[in-house]
């Protein structure tokens, strides 16, 4: 089989920091520290959720750390700030370069596929949004095993709705816990470090690839 480039959504492809610009019209210079807090809460309740086997989707995670955020900050949002903030995640942009790295590797003739704890509603309107679905043979969702990355059982799944081998596999994500998940469980994994500073995860092993951002992923894979 043919190279296969799972890419992970959110926080890869797709900027979950998107959302800063809305919260500063509420939060001000609070912005970027409730949208980090947010985040870190979000991917924490999608991990306690699945060890717990209390799946619920990732919307429902996103809700619930923004009720958290807003409580633990004492940012008093209004339930109408809410509903706004909620909406505004799913109109997250794309990374800027990401739309000329995934037209590079389709012009390659790269199978590239969407993976990602959202659910397949939620991606559809993603993707599309911010201009990007085409580039897409498939979206596979944990919603579809009501699992959570980075759970074996999402990668095995991931292989096995696409037909493919380990062994031609690739998990692309800025996310470390997927990259290490991804390895364990056997696949290629390559780590886009988006932030220059950012460590990788002391867990006695490295991403079979680390780049930049997505560009120098389609260089590598030219």
């Amino acid at each position: 089989m043919a190279t296969l480039l799972a890419f992970d959504v959110y926080g890869t492809l797709i900027d979950t920091h998107g959302v800063i610009a809305e919260l500063e019209t509420t939060l001000g210079d609070g912005a970027a520290e409730f949208s980090r807090r947010w985040r870190d809460k979000q991917l924490e309740y999608s991990f306690r959720r699945s060890l717990m086997g209390a799946y619920a989707d990732f919307s429902v995670c996103t809700q619930e750390a923004l009720e958290y955020t807003d409580r633990a900050l004492g940012t008093h949002l209004s339930d109408t700030a809410k509903e706004h903030l909620m909406a505004a995640y799913g109109r997250l942009p794309a990374f800027a370069e990401v739309p000329e790295a995934l037209a590079q590797l389709s012009r390659r003739g790269i199978t590239c596929v969407a993976f990602s704890n959202g659910t397949r509603e939620a991606l559809d309107g993603l993707l599309h949004q911010a201009g990007i679905d085409q580039y897409f043979s498939d979206i596979v969702s944990v919603d579809e095993i009501k699992r959570f990355k980075p759970d074996p059982a999402v990668y095995s799944h991931l292989r096995t709705r696409l037909e493919a081998s380990a062994a031609d596999t690739w998990l692309v994500s800025s996310n470390a816990f997927d990259v290490i998940g991804a390895g364990h469980a056997g696949l290629h994994a390559v780590w886009v470090r988006r932030g220059s500073e950012a460590p990788f995860d002391p867990w006695g092993g490295e991403p079979d690839m680390t780049v930049s951002d997505l560009l120098s992923l389609a260089e590598r894979f030219n």
